[in-house]
Parts: structure tokens; C-alpha cells; sequence
């Protein structure tokens, strides 16, 4: 049986239309993206530590999380932060919770913006999480500017 698949001309290699990024453009805007929110010192911790392990992951995360979502229109970064920081508040995802506290001066996104953020994830997913990243929020503050920055 012949195979019909000749190939859409409006479609690259890999089958992404015409127009679309390549994987590999695609890895570089979220190296950018990643870099701008999370700073090049985390950039750098974190690629120093990638192994073969979890090289694919880590370039599933950059071109996905960071060249996809992150790049996209639509919202801006501290509007796009303040969720992802009520999204791992609520989650209980205490790691990336820091260290999304941690690159918030980089979005724009304040202290007083995530208190407000934090007692919404208090009414929406529960006490023990607000409560939680309350405590965590006023640590990595303390331990980015020596206080815990108004608190």
C-alpha cells in the first residue's frame, strides 16, 4: 500500500507548520525568558547541575514552560507571576514557591502584591498552605535584603 503522506507544504520538518520556531529557536527564547525571570545565577546553578539523566526534562522545560508559555502574549510577567506564585502556594510546592519568591523583583511583582496573592490562596486552597508560604515567602525575603521587608 502506498504511504499518501507527502507532506503538507505548509508544514516544516517535524511536521510544525510553516512559520513556527524550531525546536531549537524555541529552547533559546525560553533560555531568555528564564533568565530574565529567574536571573543568570539560578540559570546557571541549574544548568551546571543538569545530567544525563534529566537533560531532556531540562530542555522540555525551557522550550515548553519557558519558550512556550512564558513567551507568550497576552499577560504580562508580574501578572503571569502572581499566578504561578498562587499556583505553587496553593499547590504546596514549597521549591519552586521559593524560588519564584526569589526572582520577584525581577517581574515587577512586590511584597505586598504576593501578601494580597497569599490571602487569596488562604480562602482558595486552604490555611496551612497560605500559612506555609507566608513563612517561606518572609524567609527568602530575610534572606535576600536582611529583613523580612516590611513584615
Amino acid at each position: 500500500m502506498p504511504d499518501d503522506r507527502r507532506g503538507d507544504p505548509n508544514e516544516r520538518d517535524g511536521g510544525a507548520p510553516a512559520g513556527a520556531a524550531t525546536a531549537a529557536e524555541t529552547h533559546e527564547r525560553g533560555m531568555a525568558r528564564r533568565r530574565a525571570v529567574l536571573g543568570d545565577d539560578h540559570v546557571d546553578r541549574a544548568s551546571a547541575r543538569r545530567t544525563a539523566f534529566d537533560a531532556e526534562f531540562q530542555d522540555f522545560i525551557t522550550r515548553y514552560a519557558w519558550g512556550e508559555v512564558w513567551s507568550r502574549d497576552g499577560l504580562d510577567d508580574r501578572t503571569r507571576h502572581l499566578i504561578v506564585l498562587a499556583l505553587m502556594a496553593g499547590l504546596g510546592r514549597e521549591g519552586e514557591f521559593d524560588m519564584h519568591v526569589r526572582a520577584t523583583a525581577r517581574t515587577g511583582v512586590t511584597p505586598d502584591d504576593l501578601r494580597e496573592v497569599l490571602h487569596l490562596v488562604a480562602i482558595y486552597a486552604g490555611l496551612p498552605n497560605a500559612n506555609t508560604a507566608f513563612a517561606r515567602a518572609k524567609a527568602v525575603f530575610a534572606e535576600a535584603d536582611g529583613d523580612a521587608r516590611g513584615g
